[in-house]
């Protein structure tokens, strides 16, 4: 009887077919920037806040933040892993010929660039750059509260934002400000001293450049900038423009 059943049970699994494994897969990459800090001027002390506030940006709507000071980071293939590269308050002259020609055939592929605040005041000497960014630094006054109107609703950086925004920060004066400019915001000079920028002085930006997509803020030099909600919501919106989002 023992071996009958045996013979029986043996015949049922023989027949039976087991559930197919599921095929693996392979996890989702995230999109990712590169956020560039470095420095050969004056080095600002908001810049740690401001890291840790994008890298915080990053986590809350899936993408991948790197962080670097090091220019080396700069070459073709290294860049390409990146959506979008921001400038976070770098100063002076940051990047050699090979790795300005780096970034410049990484804008043409179509990639995008967020200045931050100083980084206006970043490669004087390299135009290409200063049309990229859309103006340079010239001088600021006292870091005091001023008004920023905003004029342009519809895109990502200012649509949360109310018509007159009020706020502290270092209130940038420009040059060379580029005549294909998308102006975002402009700083009431009725409101704090030392603009010379005069009523259409610019706060926010964006434009397509040589190819890729560029948008710039005047604020974030204080350390309290990278703790306001409104203003983390308007680096956000500038990121994902300039990622293609």
């Amino acid at each position: 009887m023992n071996a009958l059943i045996l013979l029986l049970l043996s015949g049922l699994l023989g027949g039976a077919s087991l559930p197919a494994a599921a095929p693996a897969t392979s996890p989702v990459r995230q999109p990712a920037i590169l956020v560039f800090h470095k420095t050969a001027g004056f080095r600002h002390k908001s810049i740690p806040d401001g890291l840790r506030a994008l890298l915080k940006l990053g986590q809350e709507n899936r993408f991948r933040v790197d962080t670097t000071a090091d220019n080396t980071r700069f070459t073709l293939a290294q860049l390409r892993a990146y959506r979008a590269v921001v400038f976070l308050n770098t100063t002076a002259d940051v990047l050699n010929p090979d790795q300005q020609a780096a970034f410049e055939q990484y804008i043409r592929a179509g990639h995008g660039f967020v200045g931050v605040h100083a980084a206006s005041d970043t490669e004087f000497d390299w135009p290409w750059y200063g049309g990229l960014v859309g103006a340079y630094f010239v001088n600021h006054p006292k870091v005091q509260p001023a008004t920023v109107r905003v004029i342009d609703q519809r895109h990502p950086a200012t649509a949360h934002l109310p018509a007159a925004w009020l706020r502290t920060d270092e209130w940038y004066n420009f040059r060379s400000l580029a005549p294909d400019l998308t102006v975002l915001a402009t700083i009431d000079e009725t409101t704090y001293s030392g603009g010379t920028n005069g009523a259409a002085h610019p706060f926010a930006w964006y434009h397509r450049y040589d190819g890729g997509r560029a948008f710039y803020t005047a604020g974030g030099h204080t350390p309290e900038s990278y703790q306001e909600p409104a203003f983390l919501q308007h680096l956000l919106g500038g990121i994902r423009y300039a990622m293609g989002k």
